[in-house]
């Protein structure tokens, strides 16, 4: 066998191995983010800088978090510096590119992903000035009745 055929059937075999949600989940695009910011807020800004280097389209508002919070019906007590919406999903703060995936993939009848607050160490918060300090904090699935859930920790001894 030659080394073109070898690597053919190797790539092919590859291929055929990988789960078929991880094959569509590669091809189907992402739904465009829209995010409502203060433009003067630099963590904001790390935080779409960091999801775009993910792979995610980022359309920014520099205005109306605290107006598109309430519209999106999100309760204040999730409350961060920035709002988003995916897919038809809330996201609020500095939620990792790897849980809004997630919820993109599965799709559970909630209203979103919310990290409270502005914890160091969450994307968008692990600017060098904070030296490497990362606070623990949660992931949650916000639900419609306005009740949530951890989705995934982060920085927790376990």
């Amino acid at each position: 066998m030659n080394t073109m055929n070898r690597r053919q059937l190797l790539l092919t075999g590859a291929t055929l191995a990988l789960p078929a949600r991880a094959v569509a989940q590669a091809k189907a695009p992402l739904p465009v983010l829209q995010v409502w910011k203060d433009p003067n807020c630099g963590c904001c800004k790390d935080w779409v800088a960091y999801l775009q280097a993910d792979g995610f389209t980022v359309q920014v508002h520099d205005t109306g978090n605290t107006a598109m919070r309430r519209r999106l019906g999100l309760p204040e007590r999730y409350a961060s510096c920035h709002t988003g919406l995916i897919g038809g999903y809330v996201i609020e703060g500095h939620v990792n590119a790897r849980e809004i995936r997630r919820l993109l993939t599965e799709k559970p009848p909630a209203l979103g992903l919310a990290v409270p607050g502005m914890p160091v160490g969450s994307p968008g918060m692990d600017d060098p000035v904070y030296g490497g300090r990362q606070d623990p904090y949660d992931v949650l699935l916000v639900q419609r009745d306005g009740t949530a859930r951890v989705l995934q920790s982060y920085f927790r001894r376990r």
